[in-house]
């Protein structure tokens, strides 16, 4: 059984493509296929369900996945090994983030930092909510990713602290409430919201935060980006409970249609921390970043 056939398979399992998955491991399709029939063949049994669309897996093939990944997990930390003795880091590093502004964590200009210390190293970096992220590091399929470990890190995860920031009210310019220098939960509840998508955890921050205090608003829309969030609420058709690092984000016009206002009598906070595999379970690279992110952030801290 040869490695580049586990490693074709697992892609073609978490991808669910065979487009996705030939780009992702670097061949084409048809290469693709031969390599998976490959080890079909070798096994004596079918991986996936034929003619599915997206990609399934065979009962066999949901159970071949977990030790594929293990196998591979071992031979890339075998190699390490070999790697370390020579001083270099090699191998993969699967990341996962939020879009986040570098006003709270400069993690883009980090990872280029991290990607030039390491050039040997393949670092690629993807994008969803956090509950999902957080999955995707417990099953194997990312080494590590930025979220909010809202209800702390699952077992068999640790989480690095790596920053946190207050919500504030966001609303138009010219609003009765921007005359306030703070406002409680009471005095925005009965105005529309601006929302996030359910699934993201500041959603469920600011709708845990209402209920804890038994009010009930009403959400005028849900979108899946920030700066959305603050152009609807420039636009009157709402107010927010936002980061402030993303309002920096924002162009100085629609900025000067915005206010941002601390909130009084409740502490609801954004929290990021780099969610990784516990003790030795995390693969090298991931280890590796999180001694080199703790560097950062210590500097960081130092500097203020």
């Amino acid at each position: 059984m040869e490695l580049r056939h586990l490693r074709h398979f697992v892609a073609l399992a978490e991808e669910g493509s065979f487009t996705r998955a030939a780009t992702r491991e670097l061949i084409v399709q048809s290469g693709l296929s031969t390599s998976v029939r490959a080890l079909e063949k070798e096994l004596g049994a079918l991986l996936f369900v034929r003619g599915s669309r997206p990609v399934r897996l065979t009962a066999e093939g949901q159970a071949l996945l977990p030790a594929a990944r293990r196998t591979l997990e071992a031979a890339a930390a075998a190699s390490q090994t070999v790697q370390d003795v020579r001083g270099l880091l090699s191998g993969h590093l699967r990341i996962g983030t939020y879009p986040v502004s570098p006003r709270l964590l400069p993690l883009p200009s980090w990872l280029a930092g991290f990607a030039r210390a390491h050039p040997a190293l393949e670092i690629t970096v993807r994008q969803t909510d956090g509950p999902a992220m957080t999955q995707m590091v417990a099953d194997g399929r990312l080494d590590c990713a930025v979220v909010d470990p809202i209800a702390g890190p699952p077992d068999g995860l640790h989480a690095l602290p790596l920053a946190s920031e207050p919500l504030m009210a966001a609303l138009p310019a010219g609003h009765p409430l921007t005359e306030e220098t703070s406002l409680t939960l009471h005095q925005l509840v009965q105005e529309p919201f601006v929302e996030t998508d359910l699934a993201w955890t500041t959603r469920t921050r600011t709708d845990a935060a209402f209920a804890a205090a038994g009010l009930t608003r009403r959400i005028a829309c849900e979108v899946a980006d920030w700066r959305l969030v603050l152009d609807l609420v420039c636009a009157g058709l709402g107010i927010a409970l936002v980061p402030p690092s993303h309002a920096d984000t924002i162009d100085e016009e629609t900025r000067n249609l915005l206010r941002l206002i601390p909130l009084s009598g409740v502490d609801i906070k954004r929290e990021l921390g780099l969610v990784l595999p516990a003790s030795q379970s995390a693969s090298p690279a991931a280890k590796r970043f999180t001694s080199y992110l703790s560097q950062r952030i210590h500097e960081s801290d130092a500097g203020a």
